[in-house]
């Protein structure tokens, strides 16, 4: 016969195994390789953080590139291939228009830290964009910044003459349209599609950060990397978590899931923007890339046309989107960015000091019960 006191651990031991059921192993996709920074950085170190926020609730196992790549991220976490993903909206601005808006202004970033905390700031923030989001069967997790986008070329690149008709790999509108600007030729083409291009001479360079010399072995193509003010890539959804995983945590998981991201999120910047650059830098020199001076009118040209881009990304927006008030919305992003370029700077762009910053100006105002839900 069944005692109390039997009935009683029986259900404690119930639970407890309920519990330990409901831990979950997320099907983590960084879409790069493990010498990138978005893998060996910043998704190996989500996969590190999760269980520690989450009391080992939460767990990850990391899939390559060869399996889900940046192309094929949306149909991969819709299909759930993919419960998490590095989900970059270049790649698809007509499915995020909203989000895709700070990546128009790409070519003005500046500082790494500031412009991942103000975008994340702004699409946390923003209804239209959370809205855009949730109809495609995602949420948004927070956001990263590359290094200052270069030059690396196989010509010379001095003058904005030595742009005209210089076939340049481009990442995006942005440096397409910078491109277009100075008479040189852009080609899309995803990220690891540029060594192959550059080697075959179907490319002469590609706008990039001096970090995909090692990142993606262009150093071993490369023969010129010119230093000049071309923004970052700054337009990232580096968690976007799939509704359907998203909508089965817990709010207490969720909150979990999100101080893991942040704390990745400002690792890989600082990894990106601050370590990789001077590595690459290094490898530059060993293999003998030479480093162009740019002319001071070069500098000065790109500068003025960087200045039109909050008016051509307005007209963009109304006339490919639909978004009427897109001059009100990139005044707010370019204020978020001011307030957070000068936090960074207090912080000397500490990522962890970043990353604490962001927790509780951001995450901490969020309600976890409703965050990513339907409205």
């Amino acid at each position: 016969m069944l005692n109390f006191k039997t009935l009683t651990t029986g259900l404690a031991l119930a639970a407890t195994l309920g519990v330990a059921a409901e831990a979950r192993d997320l099907r983590l996709a960084p879409a790069a390789p493990p010498a990138h920074p978005a893998n060996g950085v910043m998704y190996t170190n989500f996969a590190k953080y999760l269980p520690e926020e989450s009391d080992g609730r939460l767990t990850g196992t990391i899939i390559g590139p060869e399996v889900v790549s940046l192309g094929q991220m949306k149909d991969a976490l819709q299909s759930q291939i993919a419960e998490v993903g590095n989900l970059l909206p270049l790649y698809f601005p007509a499915d995020f228009p909203n989000m895709a808006l700070t990546g128009e202004l790409s070519l003005m970033g500046t500082n790494s830290q500031a412009t991942a905390a103000a975008v994340t700031e702004y699409m946390v923030f923003c209804e239209e964009c959370q809205k855009e989001m949730r109809d495609f069967g995602i949420v948004f997790l927070g956001s990263g910044a590359s290094a200052l986008y270069e030059i690396l070329s196989t010509k010379p690149v001095k003058t904005a003459e030595d742009l005209q008709g210089l076939r340049l790999r481009s990442g995006g509108a942005p440096w397409g349209r910078f491109a277009e600007h100075f008479g040189a030729v852009p080609a899309q083409m995803s990220v690891f599609d540029q060594f192959e291009a550059v080697s075959q001479g179907v490319i002469d360079g590609t706008m990039a950060s001096i970090a995909d010399l090692i990142s993606f072995r262009m150093v071993e193509v490369i023969d010129y990397v010119t230093y000049v003010p071309m923004g970052m890539y700054q337009s990232t959804s580096n968690f976007a978590t799939s509704t359907m995983t998203w909508d089965d945590l817990s709010p207490e998981d969720r909150a979990a899931m999100v101080r893991a991201a942040n704390r990745a999120n400002t690792d890989f910047t600082h990894r990106w923007a601050a370590t990789m650059p001077a590595e690459a830098e290094e490898a530059a020199k060993e293999a003998g890339i030479e480093f162009v001076e740019p002319d001071p009118s070069l500098v000065e040209a790109i500068q003025e046309f960087i200045a039109t881009e909050p008016v051509t990304a307005a007209d963009l927006a109304s006339s490919n989107f639909g978004i009427e008030d897109g001059e009100e919305r990139i005044a707010q992003f370019l204020e978020l960015v001011d307030k957070w370029t000068a936090v960074a700077e207090e912080v000397d762009n500490d990522p962890v000091a970043m990353a604490e910053r962001i927790q509780a100006e951001v995450w901490d105002k969020v309600d976890y019960a409703t965050y990513g839900t339907a409205m």
